[in-house]
């Protein structure tokens, strides 16, 4: 029996309500200074589509299973991502002063709290997902661990932090496309490739499965960022909610700097057919990572 598909955008919209609703219960409540919990809440609740704990719900989905049940801990994938919104617009790294049409942490918080609000969701991060791990019965500690060992590369200085060292190094006429490649591999395909393996690992995902998810996860975690250089030229600002034009008035290097508008579109969409392509026929139901990797592909946001 085919199972009956949402349109995708209702997909989203349900799954990022779902997250918005609990995702304040995962701050940390006592002790905490009203002025840095001010600033955590600022940037977790500015808005965004919430792709990259929606991908964990949608991998394990994929596996016959209930998404709600790893709500606790895919959830926290935000306030990582968060985290690194946070630093990523501060002005020793893109000095950025608008973030999903509001204005950046550091400009209303000031440098040094939206500093400590990332690192706050950061180590909270690792704290939540500790606390998941030990009160689910079924889950080994096995298990448990391997996931709190991903999360620590996948967005530490072999992944997600080393792709921003090397962003905030690059420049235009200097870095090579090489370079760039690694830029958007890791900066921002790291997290988008660990939700992707956290959702798989909970279902229990074979290692055929598991490489399988772990390439689309790649791909698509590439195709995104390209895409988001396209859009950064010829986007609009208002539906971005940043300046469009940005990454060319700060001689930043892009992807179509390198190939050109048109190229860059269609290396976007062979990127997004070649990761449907590697779990199309894996013993899942990836009918839902398939809308989403096309949604990413024609995203005008």
């Amino acid at each position: 029996m085919s199972q009956q598909l949402k349109p995708i955008t209702d997909y989203l919209d349900e799954k990022a309500g779902l997250i918005n609703q609990h995702i304040t219960l995962f701050l940390p409540r006592e002790n905490v200074p009203s002025k840095l919990k001010d600033a955590m809440e600022y940037s977790l609740l500015a808005g965004g589509k919430r792709i990259r704990p929606i991908l964990a719900m949608a991998t394990y989905e994929a596996f016959e299973r209930n998404s709600e049940d790893i709500l606790p801990i895919a959830i926290n994938i935000e306030l990582l991502h968060t985290y690194s919104l946070i630093h990523d617009d501060l002005p020793a790294m893109d000095d950025d002063d608008y973030r999903r049409g509001k204005l950046t942490n550091h400009k209303v918080f000031g440098e040094a709290m939206a500093i400590l609000a990332g690192d706050a969701l950061l180590t909270h991060t690792f704290g939540n997902i500790a606390k998941y791990v030990r009160s689910v019965p079924d889950l080994s500690l096995d298990c448990g661990l391997q996931i709190l060992e991903e999360l620590a590369f996948y967005s530490g200085a072999a992944g997600m932090v080393g792709g921003q060292v090397a962003d905030l190094l690059e420049e235009q006429g200097i870095t090579t496309l090489d370079e760039l490649l690694y830029i958007h591999t890791y900066k921002t395909g790291s997290l988008i490739v660990f939700s992707i393996r956290l959702g798989a690992i909970l279902a229990g995902a074979n290692e055929k499965q598991l490489q399988a998810l772990t390439e689309f996860g790649e791909k698509i975690g590439l195709a995104f960022q390209i895409q988001d250089d396209i859009l950064d030229v010829i986007g609009d600002s208002d539906k971005l909610g940043k300046t469009v034009g940005s990454d060319q008035m700060n001689d930043k290097v892009t992807y179509p700097f390198f190939k050109g508008m048109e190229a860059s579109k269609q290396e976007v969409k062979q990127l997004i057919h070649t990761a449907k392509d590697s779990i199309s026929d894996i013993g899942i139901n990836p009918a839902y990572l398939h809308l989403i990797a096309d949604y990413l592909v024609y995203r005008e946001s």
